[in-house]
């Protein structure tokens, strides 16, 4: 649960960051980029900032902003219907992005959020810098963490359903609760 005062000061924060990245955007997308603490309450910790340029029914256009350590917790895109699911290329354009996977491997630039180890079970970690790019199937579990400088990145998928997201994490509720 976020208080509105944290999801505009929120917004304008990551507004900043992916304007200094380049991205361009009128002040009512600005206003509109969504803030989503997942319902744990620790949107520094765990969260991300989204700005939807597009979702149709076959495709979507996201940029993403996440603050310097801040997590998207680990979450998976399952089929819907007869539709496989969200298949989605990640780019990075600004800052470090960890993204934990399937597989071998370990974390070891990430910190995982204290206390939550066992909702984050991707333990093969790539390193992403500006222009690098992965695309990520539907159906594999993934999450994301920003570096020390925060990080900034598009998603271009097909259709986003993401309410519908799986989460590894029981506690995650998918739409962010505001109060004033």
């Amino acid at each position: 649960m976020l208080r509105r005062a944290q999801v505009r000061e929120a917004q304008a924060r990551a507004a900043a960051m992916m304007r200094d990245a380049g991205v361009v955007f009128t002040p009512e997308e600005a206003n509109a980029i969504a803030v989503a603490d997942f319902g744990l309450s620790r949107l520094e910790i765990e969260g991300a900032q989204i700005l939807t340029f597009f979702n149709s029914e076959r495709v979507s256009a996201k940029v993403i902003a996440l603050f310097p350590g801040q997590t998207l917790p680990e979450h998976w895109h399952p089929p819907v219907g007869n539709d496989p699911g969200k298949e989605e290329t990640l780019r990075v354009i600004a800052g470090t992005l960890y993204v934990g996977l399937p597989g071998e491997g370990c974390v070891r630039h990430a910190l995982l959020p204290a206390g939550k180890e066992d909702c984050y079970t991707c333990r093969h970690e790539i390193v992403m810098a500006p222009a690098d790019q992965i695309t990520l199937e539907p159906g594999v579990p993934h999450w994301m963490q920003a570096g020390s400088e925060g990080a900034v990145l598009y998603s271009f998928s097909t259709c986003a359903r993401d309410i519908l997201d799986g989460f590894t994490d029981p506690n995650v509720v998918r739409e962010t609760q505001i109060i004033d």
